[in-house]
């Protein structure tokens, strides 16, 4: 378990204030929004960044780079979940990434249907660009004591018969995946911020690592 370090008074005080200055409390309750634009159709969703700030500020990065645009969702697993944003659809090999994000499973949010989630290696601390989307709660997924689970970064929250819809997608043996690929390639055309966020710092990429899978419970 992490350290848990006393601020110094000062530093409280100062924190206090700031919390209570006109607007501050409304800037808390704000929320980031993208849209997803893909081949079968749109949805949206909330990015939590107030839960999740590393992997929020992780993604939204990616969203502003244009990482995602003609990229696949390359993985559908009927009744688990569905998972795309990190293999060029042209090419289906996977796109140079920024550097991995310390995984933030554990922070209240729960693999829950529609929820958004960072994919990742079996290593704990692999997830960078990918992402999957819950077809039905995923407990299994979520942190226990003796193990990670998977970091919940958002929701969907406009277009989940979209994500119903991909979730029935035939699947099969496809290029380089062995497994669960959409045998129609699904494709994310784009995705854009549909609400105000803060910008991130630019960071150059760096060499994909191995591709990421969300490991089935069963």
């Amino acid at each position: 378990m992490p350290l848990k370090l006393r601020a110094p008074v000062a530093a409280a005080t100062l924190l206090l204030a700031l919390t209570c200055l006109p607007g501050a409390a409304a800037a808390e309750e704000q929320t980031t929004q993208v849209k997803v634009v893909t081949s079968m159709g749109d949805f949206v969703i909330e990015v939590r960044p107030e839960r999740a700030p590393l992997t929020a500020a992780n993604f939204l990065r990616y969203v502003k780079e244009g990482f995602y645009t003609n990229t696949l969702i390359h993985r559908v697993v009927p009744n688990f979940v569905i998972q795309g944003g990190g293999h060029d659809a042209t090419t289906m090999n996977l796109k140079p990434t920024h550097e991995n994000i310390v995984n933030e499973a554990g922070n209240g949010l729960q693999n829950k249907r529609g929820a958004v989630g960072l994919a990742r290696t079996p290593a704990p601390h692999s997830g960078n660009a990918e992402f999957y989307i819950d077809l039905v709660d995923n407990p299994d997924l979520d942190p226990v004591p003796t193990r990670w689970g998977y970091a919940v970064f958002g929701r969907v929250v406009q277009g989940m018969d979209v994500i119903d819809k991909i979730g029935e997608t035939p699947t099969g043996a496809v290029g380089p995946f062995k497994q669960d690929a959409p045998l129609k390639p699904i494709v994310i055309q784009s995705i854009t911020v549909v609400a105000p966020t803060a910008a991130g710092p630019a960071a150059q990429p760096v060499t994909p690592a191995e591709p990421q899978k969300i490991l089935s419970p069963k």
